[in-house]
């Protein structure tokens, strides 16, 4: 048996500096949210996944599995999932294939993060840990000088500067201006990014995703759950696909590809029965601005050493021919790791419906795909969405 699987509802909290709320309670709100814009009671909920991966560093709390089901009021099997910053993508990604095959008809997931509340040492060497623990993180590495690394390799072999990254960051910041959901709601000048302080060349302060902290909730159905109940459901999951790469960026073959993202998107665009070219919009995962590229290129909208002048032309800005991460996307909306795929979800779910505050832009659009990646992109999700015509 093979289903359709609907995005009955989302919930999402402000991304942000909320260091003195919980995990719990924050996605106990997300969930929330998406139960009220379901229409699904809890009770019809039978498996929760849960994405959160550092709730050991900021809260000291593991198994929050069933930690999340309680604070979604909902009695049912519970996993946490852990995959770094693909957590709550990985989450969507499990839940979508538990309906899809039968098994379930309706499944609750999302992702948490609390960071603030830890100080910016005790952050950054939390987040080291999706490293690698003997060739990475013993040798210093941060996520800063790795992509870094990834940025200047591009630059040697495809071209590309400092100026074309920024017009990355100014053109997120003007797309989360009016989203009530994100961390930072202001422009930004081509000169204020080029001018802040370095963090690691070629990134400054404004090509760096920040701590957050956040929750994020989907209700997934099967189409004849949603049928029988009449829910008003209008986008699906049309497909997903999930894959994996060496996890030491010293050790693959190239820093300025990511074959973990390739395959996830011909898994997800095989599965979906589409191509990149039937794409009309995108969430994808800029945890730094190099990542929007190399993205991009992964998921075959542009070929390898092209994305990088993508937002300089203005073709990926919200009336250009590609728009993506309408939500202000991690740069400026926010990066509760664990929270962030399903965030993409929750974001691109209401893009395509017509309830964002940027849906104007893409009133016409039908099918969006999100790009969720943990580490230097040693794992990677990608899910094809589509709307009802």
């Amino acid at each position: 048996m093979v289903n359709d699987v609907k995005i009955a509802g989302v919930g999402m909290t402000p991304f942000g500096r909320h260091r003195e709320r919980t995990v719990r309670e924050m996605f106990g709100d997300a969930a929330g949210e998406a139960f009220e814009d379901a229409d699904v009671p809890r009770d019809a909920v039978e498996e929760v996944f849960f994405g959160n991966y550092m709730g050991e560093f900021a809260e000291q709390q593991g198994h929050q599995g069933p930690l999340a089901a309680e604070a979604a009021g909902v009695q049912a099997p519970a996993t946490r999932i852990d995959s770094a910053c693909a957590s709550s993508g990985v989450a969507v990604r499990l839940g979508y294939e538990k309906v899809r095959s039968g098994l379930a008809d309706v499944v609750l997931v999302g992702g948490g993060e609390r960071m603030t509340n830890l100080s910016t040492p005790d952050g950054t060497e939390a987040l080291s840990a999706a490293a690698d623990a003997l060739w990475e993180i013993r040798a210093g590495m941060t996520f800063p000088g790795a992509y870094s690394l990834m940025a200047n390799r591009y630059f040697h072999e495809y071209g590309g500067s400092r100026e074309d990254l920024a017009h990355i960051a100014v053109k997120n910041h003007d797309h989360a201006v009016d989203n009530e959901l994100a961390q930072f709601q202001r422009a930004i000048s081509v000169e204020e990014v080029l001018d802040a302080a370095t963090i690691c060349s070629p990134f400054g302060m404004f090509d760096c995703s920040p701590m957050s902290d956040g929750a994020s909730a989907a209700l997934l159905v099967s189409d004849e759950f949603a049928a029988e109940h009449n829910l008003d459901a209008p986008v699906r999951i049309r497909g997903a696909g999930q894959h994996s790469d060496n996890f030491a960026l010293g050790d693959r073959a190239s820093m300025c590809h990511t074959p973990a993202a390739d395959r996830a998107a011909e898994m997800a665009f095989e599965d979906a029965g589409i191509g990149p070219d039937d794409i009309d919009v995108a969430e994808v995962h800029d945890c730094f601005t190099i990542a929007e590229v190399l993205a991009l290129e992964s998921l075959g909208l542009y070929e390898p050493g092209e994305a990088i002048s993508a937002a300089r032309n203005g073709e990926t800005a919200i009336d250009g021919d590609l728009p993506v991460n309408l939500s202000g996307g991690l740069k400026a909306k926010g990066h509760p790791v664990g929270a962030t795929g399903c965030g993409q979800i929750s974001e691109l779910t209401k893009l395509l419906r017509g309830d964002h505050v940027n849906s104007d832009a893409v009133e016409d659009a039908t099918t969006g795909v999100t790009h969720n990646a943990g580490g230097t992109v040693a794992s990677c999700v990608v899910h094809v969405l589509e709307v009802d015509g």
